[in-house]
């Protein structure tokens, strides 16, 4: 069990979040680009999110392990620069599908598939323009006992379970809702 069970902060505007907030269930994900666990848990919680539909809101949140995912941090840095452009999810979706092509310019041509300016991106990853951005996230992580990724909180409640064990968890939240 994480020191912390608790998820902190909580959810808020500053999140990138999918379904409304009148959702009875929340789950929040810390996860990174380059993990291979969080590619295989990117469908099933897509799927999660369309068969609950509007009774759970999905969040994403950084946490980059950049000492085992060199292109971590980058991804990460892009998913924040196409959010800026309104288009955060399609960036999430397509850098998990994608995920053996995450190097620099790799994702300056994931992001132009998205009509997203490369050479803005180009210059945003080199100034760490987003940077700040994703450390909130992580830090928020590290307050929370995150210890890597993914790691799930369901209505701010840390979820032990793998991601196989989400469904269940999410119906039991519904359940007491």
């Amino acid at each position: 069990m994480a020191q912390n069970s608790t998820m902190e902060p909580p959810v808020s505007g500053r999140d990138h979040v999918l379904g409304p907030e009148s959702a009875r269930v929340t789950l929040v994900e810390y996860g990174d680009f380059e993990c291979p666990h969080c590619a295989i848990a990117y469908p099933l919680v897509k799927e999660l999110h369309q068969r609950f539909g509007d009774r759970v809101r999905f969040v994403f949140r950084h946490f980059p392990l950049t000492n085992v995912h060199p292109h971590a941090q980058a991804a990460a840095e892009a998913s924040e620069f196409a959010a800026a452009g309104g288009v955060f999810w399609q960036m999430h979706d397509i850098l998990f599908e994608q995920q053996k092509q995450l190097a620099d310019g790799q994702l300056t041509r994931l992001a132009a598939g998205l009509k997203l300016d490369q050479d803005a991106l180009s210059n945003a990853l080199r100034d760490h323009t987003f940077l700040p951005r994703v450390k909130e996230d992580f830090l928020g992580g590290i307050k929370s006992g995150v210890k890597g990724t993914p790691a799930f909180f369901i209505n701010e409640r840390r979820h032990d379970g793998d991601a196989a064990s989400l469904g269940p968890a999410i119906e039991q939240a519904l359940a007491r809702h």
